[in-house]
């Protein structure tokens, strides 16, 4: 059987690529094709069609987070394998090899997959409110192997290089370990500045270059023990600066109802007639009664930065015709992306707005990655004050991040297919004997398990 590495590197792209010599060297004896990725070209999505085979008609992840309509609530960035239907590849595999063995090291919907080794991101929540950095292991004796997962700047303000080198150094030491047959990692360092300053920032070619120097120790591991590589991407960022306010317009035309609390308003998913859930450049929008889909596709279709409108059929043509969906898909123009935002007056918004909380949000919501542009320096001294307030074991929030300043300051999203050769997502093989001149994503589970066995 062939050892095999499988490197998911986000945002990775020809463009980005051209700054990485030493991640450019896996294809030197054997090769590199354009990956087609999927609509929505966002993390869950992708990652489920790779490790499945089927498009999100099939697997069921229609986006990193959707609207539960069985319990009237938005979630993203759920963790259960359990939400993600079709055939895995472990399984795939263990059926031409029994007895094969699998790690994944943080790819997404980890928690409770039939993998032999498991790693993922999993903050402690403490009764008290605060949070903590850790991570879930499975099996749990693993954790201890480990330093604590730099959870902060995995994501938030201070996303950078320590998350991304810890889990190239994690999956190192399992590989050293429990030698698997097959071993997942995924690396997001790119994801980070790319959309705070674009793909055609000198920040963009700066993170570039220090992903690729932590990548080395792990690719050497991965040929030490004769392992076949690949590293594939998702998606490319593409330059993006449009924030478009769906929500906003929706609750203008009176389709989208808030309840207020404390002074706060929250999003009434059960009494609106439509809302959306953002996500990058696509967004889910959920109408209630089928008599008004019409209207407010033809509303949606007039706002600017608004690309495609796709109703059912324009679903089914991306192979995206999932019961989660929404009764829309909103496509944004390629410098555009959508927030979440449904206030109108920034007094309003919930507290959680003004706080890195992906659980929380009923949208993704990239301003996140900043420190308020508005007023940064105050930002970090708040945040400086919250984390004394933790260190002392008291209650805190951080309040650092910006409404409509954050989002202003976006400068690259993804979400859409790409429309540039450079900047879509590409896949790089070691192996000589197995290349083609392109590869859909739907085609990368096959080609895996054909390297494998």
């Amino acid at each position: 059987m062939t050892r095999l590495v499988v490197l998911d590197i986000v945002g990775l792209t020809p463009r980005m690529l051209a700054h990485m010599p030493r991640l450019r060297a896996v294809a030197d004896s054997g090769f590199q094709a354009p990956l087609g990725t999927i609509l929505p070209a966002v993390t869950c999505s992708v990652q489920s069609t790779f490790l499945t085979g089927e498009t999100p008609a099939g697997h069921g992840i229609v986006g990193n987070g959707w609207y539960f309509r069985e319990l009237g609530e938005v979630f993203l960035w759920r963790q259960h394998n359990g939400l993600v239907g079709g055939e895995k590849i472990w399984d795939t595999l263990r059926k031409r090899k029994p007895g094969s063995t699998v790690a994944n090291i943080c790819w997404w919907y980890a928690m409770g997959a039939d993998v032999d080794w498991t790693i993922t991101p999993r903050p402690i929540y403490h009764a008290d409110g605060r949070k903590d950095p850790d991570c879930y292991t499975s099996p749990p004796s693993l954790h201890d192997a480990f330093d604590t997962f730099p959870l902060f700047t995995y994501w938030g303000p201070g996303a950078g290089l320590a998350s991304s080198k810890w889990i190239c150094e994690a999956a190192t030491k399992v590989m050293a370990m429990h030698d698997p047959d097959l071993t997942l990692v995924y690396v997001p360092h790119l994801d980070y500045d790319l959309q705070r300053f674009g793909p055609s920032s000198p920040q963009a070619v700066a993170a570039a270059v220090e992903l690729d120097a932590i990548l080395g120790p792990l690719l050497d591991a991965a040929f030490a023990r004769d392992a076949t590589v690949v590293v594939l991407s998702e998606y490319g960022i593409t330059d993006a600066s449009r924030p478009v306010d769906i929500n906003r317009v929706l609750r203008s035309e009176g389709l989208l109802n808030v309840y207020t609390q404390a002074g706060m308003e929250y999003l009434d998913p059960w009494t609106s007639r439509a809302f959306a859930v953002a996500d990058h450049q696509i967004a889910h929008v959920y109408v209630r009664s089928p008599r008004d889909v019409a209207e407010v596709a033809k509303i949606c279709a007039t706002v600017p930065g608004v690309d495609q409108v796709l109703d059912a059929a324009g679903q089914a043509s991306y192979g995206l015709d999932h019961s989660r969906s929404g009764e829309l898909v909103l496509v944004a123009s390629p410098d555009a992306w959508f927030t979440y935002y449904y206030w109108l007056d920034d007094a309003a918004a919930p507290d959680f707005a003004r706080n890195v909380e992906i659980h929380r949000k009923p949208g993704y919501d990239p301003a996140e990655l900043f420190f308020d542009p508005a007023a940064p320096a105050a930002a970090k001294r708040r945040a400086g004050v919250a984390l004394a307030r933790k260190k002392l074991g008291m209650r805190y929030s951080m309040n650092v991040v910006g409404l409509d300043a954050g989002a202003r300051a976006v400068r690259g999203s993804h979400g859409r297919l790409p429309s540039s050769a450079e900047d879509a997502p590409v896949l790089l093989c070691s192996s000589a004997s197995a290349a083609r001149s392109s590869i859909a994503a739907t085609e990368v589970k096959d080609f895996l398990l054909d390297l494998a066995t």
